[in-house]
């Protein structure tokens, strides 16, 4: 089966950068303490009105011990369009999780991304609250995180430059093992400044299908969007991108 769905992924190759990260998309479900993690290659080619081109490197590493995790993710991707010169975006993220019940983590994280596509020079985040794990079933996890983060955002934006204030995070998360060599990871956020709820706010959604192909090797496709109600100048609210690539992951 999995032979048959790796060449369709291949042939769905698209992408348009996105700017919210998606944590749960990196983080390794392990009962064991230590160092883990994965690095990734992808690759997105399309050809509409422009030629783009576009490889992205993930590395994630993490340590668990006890109830105590830590997370840190490093990004980057280089887009070239019609033969111009490359356009990088990059995020650098660190979390840290403390179980204080079965169900219950407090989670505590900061993050510093650009991305020029977007017109963004810098945007640096902290932020910290709950997570909540709402069923006990190993092949169907569900969580739930209720944040509240502080932003400030520099843009190549004449009439709004600097950018800052107190967002709140609401996500949905969801993982799905159906099958040994399957696994499906979604995440919804919600990202309202909390100063202009209605006015001022960030959606994102970014879902994952992974077919592991042999031992710590997968191969993995990802569709993401993300709509900005106030983006910088120029830049459209919704953007989406389908990348596909293959992850090495180990414990």
């Amino acid at each position: 089966m999995k032979y048959i769905l790796l060449p369709l992924f291949l042939l769905l190759s698209f992408n348009i950068s996105a700017q919210v990260i998606n944590a749960e998309s990196f983080r390794r479900v392990t009962d064991t303490s230590g160092f883990s993690g994965s690095t990734s290659l992808d690759f997105a080619l399309k050809r509409d009105v422009n030629d783009k081109l576009s490889i992205k490197n993930n590395i994630h590493v993490q340590y668990k011990m006890n109830r105590h995790l830590v997370l840190l993710k490093n990004e980057i991707e280089f887009q070239r369009i019609e033969g111009n010169k490359f356009e990088n975006r990059g995020i650098q993220h660190l979390r840290y999780n403390y179980k204080l019940f079965p169900n219950i983590t407090w989670e505590v994280f900061g993050q510093g991304q650009y991305n020029k596509v977007s017109k963004i020079d810098f945007r640096g985040l902290v932020g910290t609250g709950p997570r909540f794990k709402l069923t006990q079933l190993e092949d169907y996890k569900f969580y739930l995180g209720t944040l509240l983060m502080y932003e400030h955002e520099k843009r190549d934006d004449i009439l709004n430059p600097i950018k800052e204030g107190i967002r709140g995070s609401i996500y949905f998360s969801f993982s799905l093992y159906p099958q040994d060599y399957l696994t499906v990871i979604s995440t919804t956020y919600y990202q309202p400044m909390l100063k202009s709820i209605t006015d001022d706010y960030r959606v994102s959604s970014q879902t994952s299908l992974l077919v592991h192909l042999f031992k710590n090797f997968s191969f993995k496709t990802t569709y993401t969007f993300n709509y900005d109600e106030i983006p910088a100048e120029g830049i459209p609210n919704s953007q989406y991108e389908l990348t596909t690539g293959v992850v090495y992951s180990f414990d």
